[in-house]
């Protein structure tokens, strides 16, 4: 998102209207790769204005409110702290007391304007990406309208989450579009996998622009904290795509599971699985492409086991709708790979929302978590105007939905940016109507909700 509305909610950056067109195939998958056509065991419903299958309840929204309710104030991700959800915002970020998922309460506001505002916590910290060239690291700093400028990480310090304190900021090459938090085997250091898409050659974001950021932060001196090593994870043109004719380098967003000492990162042009065991010298271990059906990797989530990777594929940057009857069923979707005990990657199956949008509906597979569920694969979705899928992917190469929350159409960029399973409740950030809650009854998924969570970094995973 570095024009000011057509980079406004993928992951690209840089020109309006990234991504390539749909092709004009065939838009039926092979059967192995097809998602069922409405969820299991479910009834269709509607609600006022929104769609949703009979076992999932609209529990609360919470619409934008001064100073993040702009024109171009847009929700994007969350994180999780006990009681509490920390919502991401191009103004800046807010703190919500979710002790009853029914009635979410405004704890704190804090007006920072930076694209596109990624968020993280742990302990006492709070970290934020900031994506697009400023006059400096501060909040009160504007845009910056000259070739230079500061993007990278800023740090707050979230003690009193009624008055969190900025206390410290980091630049990184090319920005940062999202972050991954990584603990270290010292407890009192934790990593930040920083990655960061953009134009190669650009003054930020040097060519080739192949790389991405490991930023070291001593939790008690976050003032410290300094970038600590930039891998290199692409030697040549296979970890680019052409936008508009720039050339797109870098990485849209990494997840680890420092468990089992793996990440996946979604990088332009491929998917990639790196060792972690050293935390600031990752190892590549695969590269995996998918010419046919994939245009920009944007997510990557790991199954509980570490047995299945699910890469998204953000086909239009998010701007575009590609859940229609005209783009196949295996573009714009989410692809599941099996993962093998000698850490090789094998494709199986796609999944895509079986619901067909209207063609001014932004849609296309973006941020989701897994659902606790001993034994099983599942995960909530989000699909911007597509909504909230949740699906269930424990056969790979037979994915299908479970349940699904939609609103109808909105003029121009609009839905669900991240959706996440915490304690019970799934928490939506939509776009432009605020933080949204929703439970879901199944007789498939309510083994989640005896899951308790301290924490949720969706990027970060743990098991279960």
């Amino acid at each position: 998102m570095r024009s000011t509305v057509a980079f406004a909610l993928a992951a690209m950056l840089v020109v309006a209207g990234c991504g390539a067109d749909p092709e004009s195939s065939d838009p039926a998958p092979p059967p192995s790769a097809a998602s069922s056509g409405a969820p299991s065991g479910s009834s269709v419903e509607r609600s006022g204005e929104v769609l949703h299958s009979a076992n999932v309840t609209h529990v609360a929204n919470v619409p934008p409110r001064a100073p993040l309710n702009g024109p171009q104030d847009w929700g994007t991700d969350l994180a999780f702290q006990g009681d509490h959800a920390y919502v991401g915002n191009f103004g800046g970020f807010s703190v919500f007391d979710i002790s009853d998922p029914a009635k979410p309460a405004v704890v704190s506001q804090v007006l920072c304007p930076g694209e596109q505002n990624d968020v993280s916590v742990t302990g006492n910290l709070l970290f934020l990406s900031v994506d697009r060239p400023r006059g400096g690291p501060g909040c009160d700093d504007g845009e910056s309208d000259g070739e230079g400028g500061w993007e990278g990480i800023r740090i707050f310090d979230i003690t009193d989450k009624a008055r969190p304190k900025f206390v410290s900021a980091v630049s990184t090459p090319c920005g940062s579009h999202t972050h991954t938090l990584v603990p270290g085997e010292d407890p009192q250091t934790v990593y930040l996998y920083v990655s960061a898409p953009g134009p190669e050659g650009t003054p930020t974001c040097p060519d080739p622009h192949n790389i991405f950021s490991i930023v070291e932060v001593p939790t008690g001196n976050p003032a410290a904290a300094k970038v600590a090593a930039n891998p290199v994870i692409s030697g040549g043109p296979g970890g680019t795509v052409d936008i508009g004719g720039q050339s797109i380098g870098g990485c849209h967003d990494i997840t680890a599971y420092p468990e089992k000492n793996l990440a996946a990162a979604a990088c332009f042009g491929d998917g990639i699985l790196l060792d972690i065991t050293d935390r600031v010298n990752p190892k590549v271990l695969q590269h995996v492409s998918d010419r046919e059906n994939f245009s920009i990797w944007h997510s990557a989530t790991f199954n509980n086991d570490g047995t299945k990777v699910v890469f998204g594929d953000e086909l239009g940057g998010g701007m575009s709708a590609t859940c229609d009857r005209g783009t196949p069923r295996t573009k714009g979707a989410s692809a599941v790979y099996d993962l093998s005990g000698d850490r090789t990657l094998t494709l199986r199956g796609y999944f895509k929302i079986p619901r067909e949008q209207q063609q001014g509906e932004n849609c296309v597979a973006h941020n989701g978590s897994l659902l606790p569920v001993p034994g099983k694969d599942i995960m909530v979705q989000s699909w911007y105007q597509g909504g909230v899928s949740v699906w269930d992917f424990t056969d790979s190469a037979n994915p299908r939905e479970v349940g699904f929350f939609e609103r109808g159409p909105v003029e121009g960029l609009a839905g669900s940016w991240s959706a996440y399973y915490y304690n019970g409740h799934i928490y939506s950030s939509d776009i432009t109507k605020g933080l949204d809650v929703l439970r879901i009854d199944d007789p498939l998924t309510d083994p989640a909700k005896s899951a308790k969570m301290t924490e949720l970094n969706a990027q970060t995973q743990t098991a279960y």
